[in-house]
């Protein structure tokens, strides 16, 4: 498939049309940002493990029921997906208090939860991604209740089939970052990517951290978590 000219240039990833219009490539960047942009910096190898990472977890999750964008991988860093009209909610699950959550609700990192979370911000730079219910989510016409129903339904089983999946790799899956996309059609899929740079992944034994919270926190050894975590996924 033919790369063609660039549509999107973000944080982490760029999008480039297709001689296919139904289709883009997504390539994958090595930048790392924090805190809404004001923390910037390169994380090497980045994208080729985010990029192969992804990937892999979209076809389990294909699977296992849950449909997604993916279409095809090309190279370590540039894959094809079903174009799609993003849902403009990040949908995030969290089964450990840890980061954000932690800081608002005034608790303690690593206190486990009974059952699974999930909570929506607005995806607006500018707002600065505020968080939103379901209901402001419908009054500002981001999604139908149909759709916000779907969405979460996707979610809960993206949280069975991933946690499970990591727990044999002897990783905690702790919380994550989902993106929705809508097909032509108006179908639902599973956008955007899951790696260490939307998932926080704690080693299930010392609770090492193995993410983009090494970035975030100035902990060090954030090219070595992220080769961690491909090592564990890849057996390389």
């Amino acid at each position: 498939m033919e790369k063609r000219e660039q549509l999107y240039d973000g944080k982490a990833k760029k999008v480039f049309a297709t001689d296919d219009p139904a289709y883009c490539i997504v390539s994958y960047k090595d930048d790392a940002t924090a805190f809404d942009g004001t923390k910037r910096g390169t994380i090497v190898g980045k994208g080729v493990v985010n990029n192969r990472m992804s990937n892999l977890l979209m076809q389990l999750l294909e699977k296992n029921g849950v449909p997604t964008h993916y279409v095809e991988e090309l190279s370590d860093r540039d894959t094809v997906v079903k174009k799609v009209s993003i849902v403009p909610l990040e949908v995030i699950s969290r089964y450990v208090s840890a980061g954000s959550f932690a800081i608002r609700f005034g608790g303690e990192e690593g206190i486990v939860f009974d059952r699974p979370t999930i909570e929506f911000s607005y995806k607006n730079d500018d707002l600065h991604d505020p968080l939103m219910n379901s209901y402001h989510a419908l009054a500002l016409k981001l999604a139908t209740e149909e759709e916000i129903d779907m969405i979460k339904m996707m979610a809960f089983k993206v949280n069975d089939v991933l946690k499970a999946y990591f727990l044999t790799l002897g990783v905690k899956l702790i919380d994550f970052k989902l993106e929705f996309g809508r097909l032509p059609d108006g179908a639902i899929v599973l956008a955007d990517e899951i790696s260490p740079d939307t998932c926080r992944f704690w080693d299930a034994e010392t609770n090492e951290k193995l993410d983009k919270d090494r970035f975030r926190r100035d902990l060090g050894g954030v090219e070595d978590a992220y080769q961690e975590m491909m090592r564990r996924v890849f057996g390389e």
